[in-house]
């Protein structure tokens, strides 16, 4: 009995054994089936397959005519090896014309061929010449198999250094690194393909299969708004106003479109050519070199910020003329004594030594008479002259579509006592960046709309295409933001400006048979550093702006001084008398 009943115990616990591992097994399955299937399909397919990345094709840059290219990808090769392809007593051979072939080094090659790897890279973007002598090489040794000889795509720069600091550049992968090409990289890149086989264990070619090939899809071409012409134009002027003006940090020029925001060149000098990026002095230490290059791709006028100086009068004008505080033309209105106290402390006029005694405020901005706008600011208020910095965009990024933008630096509101308030109406002891300078004379322009820059203005598809079969093309529309000032208070400080390079410190500006506005700035390059920054920023034609101008030079060290009416004035006055006539804007006798 006590036996019967022992049997009956051990067959149960074996059934119930017997049942946990089944339903153990049948978890186990069931997580690998539905929990890890994808994973280790992959892993499964990564195992038996070998496979090569094919590049796209990188999308063409274009100027704004759409007929200058700027940028470009060509195609060229790429050569890899599958070491357990080659035969043993062939890699010696093999290692040995590649290391010649292409000038590499000989040991790390062969490492490469001998290693026990399904796939090496031997050398990346080779052109054709060099691929079909290691074609005929290899019918020549009947060595048909293991060397990979595939398309790839190299970009190109074919206008050189045009536009170096805004297009960018690429990295060996082709990835945008830079400019517009890091910007749109996802347009731009398109979609790599891939050249796969089966393989065996040892990652060995089976016979009798053949290739896969995906075939990889191109990236889409851009439209900027920039115009290679004017570009060019600007980067002459400045190249001779920095070398000429001897200027130790270089400078920039925007050359911008008021009434759509379209940037029709930016410049910096100095620059580089895109197609040697990584070019530099190779006596300077690494850490300089490195330095060096970060320079020459850095776009100032969007990534750096700088005093403006009296540039930053027209700020205040407008809020002065916008809240009524004051008129163009009142005879007498104002008094230039030569200095103004404020809060206890004198601040004097660039022409103390001279005052300029009896002013309207059409003379106070030909002359750029300090005490003038800072009493104007006075009589604004900290509250509501910062409310006006919030409407010019002082207070955000512009958001431009490049990559690295800074900000404004500005005292909180509440940190604004009467001294700060005072410096700040006259340009000074606060900082911009020279894109948001221009889109501020853009928006006075503009009949006192906002505008946004932009660099962009067409995206067309390599991969998509409209009802009509062609290829679909994407315009980026102009942003126009709120209204800033009236159309009255655009009219007259555009009148007002233009006095100023009539008769006044822009003088230099003038060009023969055209009504152009502007307005100089000098200022300090930081507090107590004996360096300057000069600039010019003007418009033109006052009746109608079409172009709004803004030259901007670091620490000008010339016989010519640092003044911006006798160093940047005449560097607009030189773009005008080229970029006018190029838009066929009409002379006039104002």
């Amino acid at each position: 009995m006590i036996g019967k009943i022992s049997t009956k115990k051990r067959m149960k616990n074996s059934i119930f054994f017997t049942l946990t591992i089944i339903i153990a097994l049948i978890t186990r399955l069931g997580y690998l089936q539905l929990i890890q299937g994808k994973e280790l399909k992959e892993k499964a397919y990564a195992q038996q397959t070998s496979d090569r990345s094919v590049n796209a094709k990188r999308g063409t840059i274009y100027d704004a005519t759409g007929k200058v290219e700027l940028a470009v990808s060509s195609t060229v090769e790429t050569i890899t090896v599958n070491p357990t392809n080659i035969k043993e007593e062939d890699k010696e051979k093999v290692a040995k014309k590649l290391s010649e072939l292409f000038e590499l080094d000989y040991e790390s090659v062969l490492k490469k061929v001998k290693k026990k790897s399904s796939i090496e890279t031997i050398v990346k973007k080779v052109d054709k010449d060099k691929t079909n002598e290691l074609r005929n090489w290899q019918k020549e040794n009947n060595i048909l198999t293991g060397i990979n000889i595939d398309e790839d795509t190299k970009r190109y720069y074919p206008q050189n250094s045009l536009a170096s600091q805004i297009i960018g550049f690429c990295g060996s992968d082709n990835q945008g690194l830079n400019g517009i090409e890091a910007k749109y990289d996802k347009y731009l890149s398109g979609k790599a393909g891939a050249i796969s086989r089966l393989t065996d264990a040892s990652g060995g070619t089976i016979k009798d299969t053949s290739e896969e090939y995906i075939e990889p899809q191109d990236g889409d071409d851009l439209v900027l708004t920039i115009d290679a012409t004017i570009q060019g134009i600007a980067e002459k002027y400045l190249k001779e106003a920095c070398i000429d003006n001897k200027c130790t940090d270089g400078g920039n020029i925007i050359v911008m479109n008021p009434k759509n925001g379209d940037i029709l060149a930016m410049a910096g000098y100095p620059d580089y050519n895109l197609n040697e990026p990584f070019k530099v002095d190779e006596n300077l230490s690494k850490e300089e070199q490195n330095k060096q290059m970060q320079a020459l791709w850095r776009n100032k006028a969007i990534s750096d910020t700088y005093e403006p100086g009296s540039t930053f009068k027209l700020v205040t004008t407008s809020a002065a003329l916008e809240e009524g505080i004051t008129t163009p033309d009142k005879e007498g209105e104002f008094c230039c004594v030569g200095h103004i106290e404020v809060a206890g402390v004198k601040i004097k006029c660039w022409r103390y030594y001279n005052p300029h005694g009896s002013e309207s405020l059409r003379m106070a901005l030909k002359n750029s008479c300090n005490p003038v706008f800072i009493g104007l600011g006075q009589k604004i208020g900290v509250h509501k002259y910062y409310e006006y910095l919030n409407k010019f965009g002082f207070f955000k990024t512009t958001g431009i579509d490049l990559p690295g933008e800074a900000s404004s630096i500005f005292l909180k509101e509440d940190k604004v006592g009467p001294v700060e308030l005072a410096t700040i109406s006259f340009g000074q002891r606060f900082e911009v960046t020279p894109i948001q300078m221009a889109t501020m004379l853009s928006t006075i322009a503009n009949g006192g709309v906002y505008v946004k820059p932009r660099v962009v203005k067409q995206i067309i598809s390599n991969t998509e295409t409209d009802e009509n079969g062609n290829r679909k093309v994407t315009n980026i529309e102009p942003e126009k933001g709120e209204r800033v000032l009236s159309e009255k208070t655009s009219k007259d400080i555009l009148s007002m400006m233009q006095t100023v390079v009539s008769e006044g410190t822009g003088k230099n500006a003038k060009v023969e048979g055209y009504s152009i506005g502007g307005k100089t700035g000098t200022s300090e390059d930081g507090v107590n550093t004996n360096k300057y920054v000069t600039s010019f920023i003007g418009t033109a034609p006052i009746e109608d702006p079409q172009v709004v101008i803004l030259v901007t030079l670091y620490n000008p060290t010339g016989e010519g001084g640092h003044q911006g009416g006798g160093v940047a004035a005449p560097v607009g006055g030189q773009l005008f008398s080229e970029i006018l006539p190029y838009l066929e804007v009409e002379k006039s006798q104002n």
